[in-house]
């Protein structure tokens, strides 16, 4: 509420002259009109610098108004105060362009590295990883004058760079990059939709992104996080339902709300959902097709599984079916299906039975793998979430997915299918 102070006047009250500007309104509480003067009255209160008036808060100027002169003149007969407001006109600043936003930023040394994701969402700038998942999604994102989308979020950023947030951009609000990417370690944002409906989402999760973030890195990126900044103006939250690996790709399916949540969790428990993986194995399983059968016990010192009979009250167990795809120059494209579910099985089953996953760091040593295996390298688990089947939870009809393979693996295939044709045509004919 506005307020003018007036020096050396001894009354209760002002008089306000009648406003001029036809872009104000006035509309002061507690006056008295007074048709001599055309003025009103206006109660007032004391102060130690004079009398101060203070108009009701609806006395405010329309748009273009920012201030008002205020003419004060007394009447040495009746010692009233006349005070004349008249609405000052400033024109409108032009809006800044985005090039000249405060919402620019220019990367220090103690910047360096980090990446443009994590620094968008740091307190002082946009505030929350969401926020800047978001803003990636919509284009408002440029680094050194170029647009960056999802797929981007994982740039390093270096000394010099140029980081600009166009906050108000048209369109934006309506606009989203899906950045399908399927390469391996696909930057933060990559993340795919494949599906969405009133009650669920499936997503074609990029290896190198958690599921779920971890509890000693709650803010961590992960699918959980995108999906929670992709349903936030819908007042939606993501339910978890089952989760794969970090560096695995592939098929993940979220509930939009906990009954959605507890129905489809239920399902899994009774071993009904068509989840199908495929993984590049060292070696060439025999026989081609079969079924891997163990009971496994989780270490949670550890964070490993591990291998155990039935007699061990710690162990569960664990059932896979496989058949080899594709046989391979030391290595072999195989299909796997699961009957339960349980952490890491498949990475688990197939080095124990001495074919460890391509890029495998976990299970290693647990069997004899041939020094031709051993010699394929791959920068993380071949392994590939690939079809995913189950029972609408509210529609009940079956829904079925498939995530193709991403092009790191098709890379590591067309490798492998090389030296194969190379070695069979080194060996001599008989």
């Amino acid at each position: 509420m506005r307020a003018w102070a007036v020096e050396g006047a001894r009354c209760d009250w002002l008089v306000v002259g009648q406003r001029r500007a036809p872009s104000t309104h006035a509309n002061v509480q507690g006056y008295r009109s007074r048709q001599d003067a055309g003025a009103r009255r206006v109660p007032v209160r004391s102060s130690r610098r004079g009398l101060l008036l203070q108009p009701d808060s609806r006395d405010r100027a329309k748009a273009g108004a920012q201030g008002d002169g205020v003419t004060v003149s007394i009447c040495p007969s009746t010692a009233r105060v006349m005070v004349q407001v008249n609405a000052v006109q400033t024109p409108t600043p032009p809006a800044l362009h985005w090039r000249q936003m405060r919402d620019t930023w220019t990367i220090e040394a103690d910047a360096a590295g980090t990446r443009l994701d994590k620094y968008l969402a740091a307190a002082g700038r946009l505030g929350s990883r969401g926020r800047a998942v978001a803003a990636l999604e919509r284009g408002k994102v440029f680094l050194n004058d170029e647009e960056i989308g999802p797929a981007e979020a994982g740039v390093r950023l270096a000394v010099g760079d140029r980081v600009r947030v166009w906050a108000d951009r048209p369109g934006s609000a309506s606009r989203r990059l899906a950045a399908p990417s399927r390469d391996a370690g696909a930057p933060a944002g990559a993340l795919e939709i494949l599906f969405e409906d009133r009650a669920l989402l499936v997503v074609n999760k990029p290896a190198g992104m958690l599921t779920v973030p971890l509890p000693r890195r709650p803010d961590g990126d992960s699918v959980f996080a995108q999906l929670t900044a992709h349903l936030r103006s819908r007042k939606r939250t993501p339910h978890v339902v089952h989760r794969i690996d970090r560096d695995t790709s592939g098929l993940v399916v979220f509930a939009k709300d906990a009954r959605t949540q507890q129905t489809l969790k239920e399902q899994f428990v009774r071993r009904e959902p068509e989840r199908v993986y495929l993984a590049v194995v060292t070696g060439h399983p025999s026989p081609a097709q079969g079924t891997w059968r163990d009971h496994l016990a989780w270490d949670r010192a550890s964070l490993v599984q591990q291998e155990t009979d039935a007699r061990d009250p710690r162990g569960v167990e664990a059932v896979s079916r496989y058949r080899v795809v594709e046989p391979l120059a030391g290595a072999a494209l195989i299909e796997v299906r699961l009957h339960t579910g349980k952490r890491n099985q498949i990475r688990i089953q197939a080095a124990l039975r001495g074919h460890p996953l391509l890029g495998e760091r976990q299970y290693v040593g647990l069997a004899a793998v041939s020094d031709r295996a051993a010699a394929v390298r791959f920068h993380r688990q071949a392994l590939h979430a690939w079809r995913l089947g189950f029972e609408h939870p509210t529609e009940h009809r079956p829904l079925v997915f498939v995530a193709p393979l991403p092009q790191d693996i098709t890379r590591l295939l067309e490798t492998l299918r090389t030296r194969s044709t190379g070695a069979a045509r080194s060996t001599p004919m008989p």
